[in-house]
C-alpha cells in the first residue's frame, strides 16, 4: 500500500496527527510555525533545543516533530535518533521531518538513516507544510493499521497455540502409559512430536494374558492434519474397547487378534475409501504370542523393524509394503519370527533413519544400528530414551526436531 492511495482529507490529518512537536533554537522561526499549525487545529509543543525536545518526548510521544538541523549543542539529526530510540511500539511512532537548507545528496541519506521521514528547506512554505503533514497523516494511519491487524494476529496466533497445547494434551492422552510389563514380555513407547501436535504414534494392546500387539504409525507429513488421523487411527487400534478394535475379533465370548496381514488391509480400506481423508499411513504392527514368542508382523510402507537377538547380533526384518490408505484392495505379507528369551523388537518411525546428521546425510538403518548396539545395555524405556539422545547429539538440530520421532520396544523374557 502506497501513500498516495490513502485518501486523508485535513479533518483527519488533524486526527491521526494532534500533537506537533516544533524544535528550533530561533524563537522567531519557533513562533512562526507553531502559529501556522496553531492555525490549522494542531496541538503544538515548542523546544529550543533537541535536549529540552527530548525531555518532552520521554513523558508523551508526539504525533508529529518538526526539527531544525543545525542546532547548537544536539543537533537535529542525533535528536531524530534519540527520538526513534525512544518508541517502543507502532503506536508511539511519530513522523519526523527535518528542517534543512541542506540539499546534498549525502546529507539527506545521513538524515534518512538517522531516522528522519521527511524534510523540508527552510524558509518553510505554508502549502508545502501542510502537504507533509498531510503525507505523515497517511504513513501514521497505514502505520496504525498494520498495527491493529499485528495485534489481531497476535491475538489469534495466542488462541491457536491455545488449542495447540490442549490438542497435544489430547493426543498424549492417546499414549497414556509408556511402558507395560506382560509377564512373559514388555513393550516401552517413545512418542517426540517435533511440534505442539505430530503425526506419529504408537501403542501397545492384550485382550488376554496370551498375547499381545505393537503397532507404529506415521501418518504423512506432520501437525494439526496429521495429528487428527492419528487419533482417528487410535480408535481402530485401542484397548480400552476391545470391540471397537479392528485388530481383534470375536470367537465365541473372548476377543481374539486376526491375522496382521488382515489388520492392515481392512484399516486400508476403511481408510482408502473416506473422500475426507486426504493423508495416508505407514505402519509397522506385531502381535507377539507370549507361550511360544511366534511374533507375527506386517509392515506398511513402514521402516522395517530392527530384531535385537539376545547375544547382540542385529538384522532387519520385513521389505516393505503399500503404505495405508493410498489406494484400496491392497494385499499385505506377513512376516513371521520366533523371539528367544532375550530378544527385542524394535519399531520406529522415519523420523530416526532419516534423521540428517552434522554432516548432512542422513542416519539411515546402518546409523539406527550402530545407535542400538551402544544403547544394549539399557532396557525399557530406558532404551528408548538413550536412544533418542544419542540421535540429537549427532543430527544438526539437536533436541529441535525437524520430523516426529516415535519407537515401540517389544522385550521378550520367555515363559516358565
Amino acid at each position: 500500500m502506497h501513500p498516495e492511495s490513502v485518501d486523508i482529507s485535513a479533518a483527519s490529518a488533524a486526527a491521526l496527527v494532534q500533537r506537533v512537536l516544533v524544535v528550533d533554537d530561533s524563537l522567531v522561526q519557533l513562533k512562526i510555525l507553531s502559529a501556522m499549525l496553531t492555525r490549522w487545529g494542531f496541538e503544538v509543543w515548542q523546544a529550543q533545543s533537541g535536549e529540552e525536545a527530548l525531555a518532552l518526548c520521554e513523558t508523551a510521544a508526539p504525533d508529529a516533530v518538526l526539527s531544525d538541523w543545525m542546532m547548537p549543542g544536539m543537533d537535529g539529526l542525533e535528536f531524530c535518533r534519540r527520538f526513534r530510540a525512544l518508541e517502543h511500539d507502532s503506536y508511539s511512532y511519530g513522523y519526523f521531518i527535518l528542517l534543512t537548507s541542506k540539499s546534498e545528496k549525502g546529507e539527506i541519506a545521513r538524515g534518512l538513516d538517522a531516522g528522519a521521514d521527511d524534510f523540508l528547506t527552510k524558509p518553510v512554505n505554508a502549502d508545502e507544510l501542510r502537504a507533509r503533514i498531510n503525507a505523515g497523516a497517511r504513513i501514521l494511519s497505514m502505520q496504525r493499521q498494520l498495527s491493529d491487524t499485528l495485534d489481531q494476529l497476535r491475538a489469534a496466533a495466542d488462541a491457536i497455540d491455545r488449542d495447540l497445547r490442549q490438542a497435544r494434551t489430547i493426543q498424549e492422552a492417546l499414549v497414556p502409559e509408556r511402558s507395560r510389563d506382560y509377564g512373559a514380555a514388555a513393550v516401552s513407547l517413545l512418542l517426540k512430536p517435533c511440534g505442539h501436535v505430530g503425526g506419529d504414534l504408537v501403542g501397545m494392546f492384550s485382550p488376554d494374558a496370551a498375547g499381545l500387539g505393537v503397532y507404529s504409525i506415521d501418518v504423512s507429513g506432520h501437525g494439526i492434519t496429521s495429528a487428527l488421523m492419528t487419533a482417528r487411527v487410535s480408535g481402530y487400534l485401542g484397548g480400552d474397547f476391545p470391540d471397537q478394535n479392528i485388530a481383534l475379533e470375536r470367537r465365541g465370548a473372548d476377543p481374539v487378534f486376526r491375522p496382521p496381514e488382515e489388520v492392515a488391509a481392512r484399516l486400508n480400506n476403511r481408510l482408502s475409501a473416506d473422500p475426507g481423508v486426504l493423508d495416508y499411513l505407514t505402519m509397522a504392527y506385531v502381535t507377539v504370542d507370549l507361550a511360544s514368542g511366534v511374533a507375527r508382523i506386517v509392515q506398511a510402507g513402514h521402516p522395517p523393524p530392527l530384531l535385537i537377538r539376545a547375544d547382540g547380533s542385529m538384522r532387519f526384518v520385513g521389505e516393505g509394503g503399500l503404505p495405508i490408505g493410498l489406494i484400496s484392495d491392497v494385499h499385505y505379507d506377513r512376516i513371521t519370527l520366533e523371539l528367544e528369551p532375550g530378544d527385542r523388537l524394535l519399531l520406529y518411525s522415519d523420523g530416526f533413519t532419516e534423521a540428517l546428521l552434522k554432516d548432512g546425510q542422513m542416519l539411515d538403518q546402518d546409523g539406527l544400528q550402530q545407535l542400538a548396539g551402544l544403547c544394549r545395555a539399557a532396557r525399557g524405556t530406558e532404551f528408548l530414551d538413550d536412544l533418542y539422545w544419542r540421535l540429537s547429539q549427532i543430527t544438526r538440530t539437536g533436541t529441535s526436531l525437524e520430523d516426529d520421532v516415535s519407537a515401540a520396544l517389544v522385550e521378550y523374557r520367555g515363559v516358565g
